[in-house]
């Protein structure tokens, strides 16, 4: 029985070096990733201890002394901070209410083109913007905002009056910019998952609910959305835990003095008090509190989408 139980651990064990052998460049790929998670994402968690003490930058950061949650009750009693919040929910609560549906409602027409060749080519063009940078966008937007702007013409020509400054230097017109400039650049990158998830449908729905009578739109509304619901449910859990995560690149290029009262989020507002002003404790505890509630969030949104579609990471 010892015998026995000896060779077959080591055909097994011969079994598993030999695929190992056999997937070597999927397992470096897969530790490249490892290490990079390590690095980047794991081993940076140490600077936490920032926000518990009086961090010093010409100083080693553990010997900095311990100061509890000094910063977190300044953080809390800031009157400051719920004006950057305030812009920071406003800014990705319009991105969840009218930017999320945008992608799906993309991909489904994109889905009911005829013509494969224009699909292609309207998929391409609409996913282009997402490899521009954000400065390269934001220069395009700060062009086309201002007194004299492609956006501004289009604004006289159908009656109404711009501001004189331009729209950038209007801060009523900045969370409807930040919106619609994110929906423009990433709306045909994030319509790629939706499409992949309809291309996965099996197309005999698609055609026994023709021979059965039903039109498009039946068939869109109870073939195509109950087949996609788990992908839904899951980018919009991420999307709802990433509530407080405002867009950092893009707010900043769009940002100026004029639109400050609107355009300040929270990243924006750690950035100017942990950079400009040098309070990084300060900045790591804001910091820090935005993480553990996006946390929260997530826990959350996961069980809510568990409930109603029965989709969870868990």
């Amino acid at each position: 029985m010892d015998h026995l139980t000896v060779t077959v651990g080591l055909k097994s064990r011969r079994r598993f070096f030999l695929k190992l052998r056999r997937q070597t460049v999927i397992q470096i790929m897969a530790l490249s990733g490892l290490a990079w998670m390590i690095i980047f994402n794991y081993i940076p968690m140490a600077g936490i201890y920032v926000a518990f003490s009086d961090y010093n930058v010409a100083k080693p950061m553990f010997s900095a002394p311990w100061a509890g949650f000094k910063y977190f009750e300044q953080f809390l009693n800031d009157a400051k901070i719920y004006e950057a919040l305030t812009n920071t929910l406003g800014i990705s609560i319009l991105n969840i209410v009218i930017g999320f549906p945008i992608p799906i409602i993309f991909a489904i027409l994109l889905n009911e083109l005829n013509s494969v060749r224009y699909k292609r080519i309207v998929q391409t063009v609409s996913y282009l913007p997402h490899f521009v940078s954000w400065v390269i966008l934001g220069g395009f937007m700060i062009n086309w905002t201002s007194e004299t702007g492609l956006i501004t013409d289009l604004i006289k020509k159908v009656g109404l009056v711009p501001p004189r400054l331009g729209l950038l230097g209007d801060p009523d017109y900045f969370w409807g910019l930040a919106v619609g400039s994110v929906i423009w650049k990433e709306m045909g990158w994030n319509a790629i998952i939706y499409i992949a998830a309809i291309a996965g449908i099996n197309p005999e729905l698609f055609e026994v609910a023709t021979i059965d009578g039903a039109n498009r739109w039946q068939r869109i509304l109870h073939i195509t959305l109950p087949s996609i619901k788990g992908t839904i449910a899951i980018l919009f859990t991420l999307t709802v835990a990433r509530l407080l995560d405002s867009n950092f690149e893009q707010i900043f290029v769009l940002y100026n003095t004029l639109n400050a009262s609107r355009s300040t989020v929270v990243d924006i507002y750690v950035y100017h008090v942990g950079m400009r002003l040098g309070r990084f404790s300060y900045a790591t505890a804001v910091g820090l509190s935005r993480s553990i509630v996006a946390l929260i969030l997530l826990i959350i949104s996961n069980r809510v989408s568990d409930k109603l579609t029965g989709v969870s990471f868990i």
